[in-house]
């Protein structure tokens, strides 16, 4: 089944090849364009398959060889030959249904990045906080640009709700698996007993949409402006800046006051409507696609609970991949590559199992 689907991928490769030798598409640069992104696409693939073919002809060559008999001294090279390539075929092989995994087009997108508080009352808020000041660290060491749309506070510094924009290289490859609850487990700054309670708080991760990606019809919003205003309802100015966008067909609202312009308000709330229509539509096309949804375990839907910050033992447990670090500090000043490694390689191993 493999050896099929490659030989069909080295024919398109050679038929995009000739395809691109010929007149009439080298007068045309477009549609040669189109043809020479097309293998180039596919061109790693080829040269591995390529790489794998001469590896089964040289195992093919070596045990042809012992077979036969014969000179002593060439049977012991062939036995030798014969073992190093038998462990090197299995490489080839994971290498190549690594390279057949479909690639997510969103990955290099920037992302929406939404926090709420959950379950656990003031605490809940303050743990929603945490996490937000853990990814902008995250963004920080990684050079991307944090921006904040829109925040609804508490009074003691922590946070019902934020949405903020994360802009950078490969922001929602990295990020894209941290979508669901996150639960901690501490004492509270709230309370005095020193019992250890439980809260959670839910983050969304995003892909950023831009206009080429999902079309909004300007008649089917209702746009509101009213004067912005800060934690417990103390006024922050005076002018209609702060805006309110529903989108009347699906119900979706969004706000923003971050920015004493209406214009760049208006901007940043059509930036996170347009986000949750493209994740919604999404959305939509994975379900159609059930039996392949069901295929990749812990798909890391939002209402899963994912992950674990337990602070009397130091320690963090991912529930979908089972890795355990006892570095809770560390990992919440921005320092979990580790964890977003894993879970990588986590969604690889499950999608391998489909090819």
């Amino acid at each position: 089944m493999l050896l099929e689907r490659l030989k069909a991928i080295e024919d398109k490769y050679n038929e995009l090849t000739n395809l691109m030798s010929d007149p009439e598409v080298l007068a045309d640069f477009p549609r040669y364009q189109k043809y020479s992104t097309e293998q180039a696409e596919i061109s790693e693939i080829v040269e591995k398959y390529k790489e794998y073919k001469k590896v089964l002809a040289d195992i093919k060559d070596a045990e042809d060889i012992l077979k036969e008999g014969g000179d002593e001294g060439l049977k012991e090279l062939a036995s030798a030959e014969l073992s190093e390539l038998k462990g090197k075929k299995p490489k080839i092989e994971d290498a190549i249904k690594l390279l057949l995994i479909p690639t997510d087009p969103r990955d290099k997108k920037n992302i929406i990045l939404e926090i709420r508080a959950g379950t656990g009352g003031e605490e809940a808020g303050l743990f929603a906080a945490v996490l937000f000041r853990m990814y902008s660290k995250y963004a920080e060491s990684k050079r991307w640009s944090v921006e904040i749309i829109d925040i609804n506070s508490t009074g003691i510094g922590g946070i019902k709700e934020v949405v903020a924009s994360i802009q950078g290289k490969n922001a929602y490859s990295r990020l894209k698996y941290e979508s669901g609850v996150h639960r901690v487990q501490r004492v509270p700054a709230t309370e005095g007993s020193g019992r250890v309670h439980t809260s959670a708080a839910t983050v969304a991760v995003l892909p950023e949409a831009e206009d080429v990606d999902i079309k909004v019809n300007e008649k089917e919003l209702r746009i509101d402006t009213y004067c912005a205003s800060g934690p417990g309802g103390q006024g922050v100015n005076t002018t209609y800046s702060a805006v309110r966008i529903v989108h009347e067909p699906t119900g979706l609202t969004v706000q923003c006051q971050d920015s004493r312009s209406q214009i760049k308000n208006r901007e940043k709330a059509m930036k996170v409507l347009r986000s949750r229509l493209y994740d919604l539509e999404i959305g939509k096309q994975e379900k159609e696609r059930s039996e392949e949804r069901k295929s990749q375990v812990g798909k890391g839907d939002r209402s899963e609970r994912i992950r674990t910050y337990n602070y009397p033992q130091n320690r963090v447990s991912d529930h979908r991949t089972g890795l355990t670090l006892y570095k809770l500090e560390s990992v919440l000043e921005g320092d979990f590559d580790e964890i977003i490694d894993s879970l990588m390689t986590h969604f690889q191993t499950e999608k391998l199992k489909g090819i």
